[in-house]
């Protein structure tokens, strides 16, 4: 936590967060561009979630699935979700 900036909008992905459909992510991920909010960190907890003090620093608190997955399998459908978050936003085609 000493590493993330105070101005960076943090997301913590927890099982009890908020599941959001593709497009909402999008939505959300250009609203964080609107506003400001250039500096976004994702922290990924490992297979027990994340401590008090992690949710304590979440600007928002995102779930994909009330399921548990290994922290690599995790770090690769962030980056898919987010990559396809962008395509939605720019407006360009994306594989459903």
């Amino acid at each position: 936590l000493k590493h993330i900036k105070e101005a960076s909008y943090t997301v913590v992905l927890d099982i009890k967060g908020k599941m959001l459909a593709s497009e909402e992510l999008a939505d959300k991920l250009q609203s964080l561009g609107v506003t400001g909010n250039s500096n976004v960190v994702f922290i990924i907890g490992g297979s027990l979630g994340v401590s008090d003090q992690v949710l304590q620093k979440a600007d928002y608190r995102l779930s994909f699935s009330p399921m548990t997955f290994p922290h690599q399998l995790m770090r690769l459908i962030l980056l898919e979700q987010t990559y396809r978050g962008f395509r939605i936003v720019k407006g360009e085609p994306y594989h459903k």
